[in-house]
């Protein structure tokens, strides 16, 4: 059975098709045929503007176009997609919603920041490691960041904040809102087991494959203020060239190693894992149980 989620967040759009089989126990296993992400930067629009403007429409229509022949070529039974941060903002949504449906037969449906972090923590990476630690998903996108606690084996809490990468760049993350994140992030985890991070996003990813990390390991505190302040050395244009990072990756790759730096030091953690998973990875598994109720 082949399965596709489509994830429309405030930087990219990704498609991620999966085939799912089944292992001894006769547990699913997702495993991953394809993986397309176009850059279509919605929030850059949203955040300044309101809105969406007609060039983005233009671009997000055809891209859920070009999706929706993968979709077919693939064979895919059952599709989910949804949008997030800039599309929630975006007075103009539910016109591209609609047109998008009227001409592709996808429907999009925009989800909250508290479902959204419910549907990454679906990817279940915490119920595997040590019941000794506490957990904290962080999920950095362009609009919004997802925090999910996990601890004693079990969901504790999850929370979106307005706080991205693209929002830092437009200078729309005022003082306010860090200190409501440092308050609520100290406050939810005092008292709690050592506390580790997972981290998921597009650019945490980006940082474990410069680290040269082995799959598996974390990547520490220390190293992350390393990078946040090497990478935030050069101009857009060197650290693009220095670092071999497209340009839709080079902007925002410093504000995401702050937010990350930011919940790391306020939750206490000096480790965080990348398993390389992320939204899209949720909308699967979230759309493979709705579909076995």
């Amino acid at each position: 059975m082949r399965l596709a989620a489509i994830d429309i967040g405030s930087n990219a759009a990704r498609l991620l098709i999966v085939e799912v089989s089944y292992d001894s126990k006769g547990d699913p296993l997702f495993n991953k045929l394809n993986l397309v992400r176009v850059p279509l930067r919605l929030g850059f629009d949203v955040f300044e503007n309101g809105e969406i403007s007609k060039s983005k429409r233009g671009m997000i229509l055809q891209t859920m176009k070009a999706y929706s022949h993968l979709l077919n070529a693939y064979e895919v039974k059952d599709v989910i997609a949804c949008a997030t941060s800039a599309m929630r903002d975006a007075t103009n949504s539910a016109d591209i919603i609609r047109k998008v449906k009227l001409e592709t037969g996808l429907k999009i449906e925009i989800i909250s920041g508290d479902l959204e972090a419910s549907i990454i923590y679906e990817n279940h990476i915490a119920e595997n490691m040590d019941v000794a630690n506490s957990y904290l998903y962080i999920d950095v996108g362009g609009g919004s960041t997802e925090l999910t606690f996990f601890a004693d084996g079990k969901l504790s809490f999850k929370k979106s904040f307005n706080i991205g990468t693209i929002r830092i760049l437009k200078d729309m993350v005022t003082t306010d809102h860090w200190d409501e994140m440092k308050e609520y992030i100290k406050s939810a985890t005092k008292g709690q087991k050592k506390m580790i991070a997972i981290g998921t996003g597009g650019n945490i990813n980006k940082v474990f494959s410069l680290s040269k990390k082995k799959d598996g390991k974390p990547l520490s505190l220390e190293l992350l203020k390393d990078y946040y302040k090497e990478l935030s050395s050069f101009n857009l244009e060197d650290r693009m060239q220095v670092y071999k990072l497209r340009n839709d990756r080079a902007d925002v790759i410093v504000p995401a190693l702050q937010i990350y730096i930011n919940v790391m030091r306020w939750a206490d953690a000096d480790d965080i894992y990348v398993p390389k998973i992320g939204l899209a990875d949720g909308l699967v598994q979230h759309l493979y149980a709705n579909i076995h109720r």
